[in-house]
């Protein structure tokens, strides 16, 4: 299938994610949240403790992203993609919540796979090595929680034309798998 590129606005729906696919380049605007794996796992201990989240995960898209400090006169410092799978023990349970999309690099796993195509969730990737070119479609960034983890505080960010490509869709569509295969097939 050729690559499409397409527009996304949030709230990321599950009708929005099932229209994409493997390969397709994304540019996000609206409101995305930030986290990585000690966010996470607040959040799981809330959910299983009964308490309420710091912001509505229905429909959203979570970045795995640490950003470096903020320079004076700008929104964010560089803020490039952190590896995935340290996020995959609290994917599903973020999914059964309703969190539709997740940005970050590298391979997920069967689980997190399985859990996409059942709560039709997506994940993009976002390039490793342009932090500080995917900071300048941040227009706005607050913490919203978990302020004494510094860099991974979740942040609310507002977006325009974030750019990532779907490397896995709710259809078990996987980007890396189709690359495999193109080598492999000569």
């Amino acid at each position: 299938m050729p690559e499409q590129k397409k527009s996304l606005e949030t709230p990321f729906t599950a009708e929005k994610a099932e229209s994409l696919h493997a390969g397709d380049i994304i540019y996000i605007t609206g409101i995305i949240y930030t986290g990585r794996d000690l966010a996470h796992k607040r959040l799981v201990d809330s959910l299983q403790a009964g308490e309420e989240l710091p912001f509505d995960l229905k429909d959203s898209i979570i970045y795995y992203v640490g950003p470096s400090p903020t320079p004076p006169g700008k929104v964010i410092g560089s803020a490039g993609p952190t590896t995935s799978y340290r996020m995959d023990p609290y994917a599903t349970i973020l999914m059964e919540q309703g969190l539709r999309g997740m940005i970050g690099k590298g391979n997920r796993s069967p689980e997190v796979l399985d859990a996409m195509k059942k709560f039709s969730g997506v994940y993009f990737q976002s390039t490793g090595g342009a932090a500080a070119l995917i900071a300048k479609s941040i227009v706005k960034a607050d913490v919203i929680a978990y302020d004494d983890l510094g860099p991974e505080a979740i942040r609310r960010l507002e977006v325009k034309d974030f750019p990532a490509i779907v490397v896995n869709d709710c259809h078990g569509g996987d980007l890396f798998s189709s690359e495999i295969a193109k080598y492999k097939t000569g």
